[in-house]
């Protein structure tokens, strides 16, 4: 399994403020981003896996939707967001 519970509670520790705080959007993008980059690499070796690609692209645009809420909210939080996990914008 690629996303443990251990793991799950290190990204809401690092971006969520808090191990129980799995609403945060900081958290939610963290967690978005890393089940992104496991699709990506899932597509490298199964380029005809369409379900997945479907289910990256609406993965992307569900965090482009957070990052958009964020942005308008506090947007020196975005910026330093970003730049902690690597998105391009």
């Amino acid at each position: 399994m690629y996303l443990s519970k251990e793991k799950k509670t290190e990204i809401f520790k690092q971006y969520g403020g808090a191990e129980n705080n799995t609403g945060s959007t900081e958290g939610q993008i963290a967690l978005f981003t890393y089940r992104i980059n496991y699709l990506t690499g899932h597509l490298k070796k199964n380029h005809k896996d369409y379900n997945t690609e479907r289910s990256l692209v609406k993965l992307v645009g569900k965090r482009r939707s957070l990052l958009d809420y964020l942005k308008d909210n506090d947007i020196e939080k975005y910026r330093t967001l970003i730049k902690e996990l690597g998105i391009r914008k």
